[in-house]
């Protein structure tokens, strides 16, 4: 598991991730720290990776959304689901990642293989 301390990008180390999705008890704490973690860990690629198009970070995008799109069914087992709220959050910290690694990226294309 990536601790947020260990990101480089100084914006990133401060941010607050999922924060929309930590204020609302609709959502189990446990399953919003499983996508932080994903996040955290696209972060972590990316400085690592140092992708130097919007490709090479649209490919990292994809698979941090894929992985988030495998927790759906622990979302439903536990009487919640990655619904509007949640997507717009998700969306926006996929943006909030793109733009503070440089990159103006399409929002839509950054999650584009979305289940949610």
């Amino acid at each position: 598991m990536i601790k947020q301390t260990d990101l480089t990008n100084p914006t990133l180390k401060e941010y607050a991730f999922l924060d929309c999705m930590y204020n609302d008890s609709y959502f189990p704490k446990f399953l919003v720290d499983k996508c932080k973690n994903i996040l955290l860990t696209l972060c972590k690629d990316i400085e690592e990776q140092q992708p130097t198009t919007l490709e090479e970070l649209y490919q990292l995008t994809h698979l941090s959304t894929n992985k988030i799109n495998d927790l759906e069914g622990e979302f439903d087992e536990n009487n919640s689901e990655i619904e509007t709220v949640a997507r717009e959050c998700l969306a926006e910290n996929f943006e909030t990642i793109a733009q503070a690694y440089g990159f103006e990226a399409d929002i839509e294309e950054l999650i584009a293989t979305r289940d949610w």
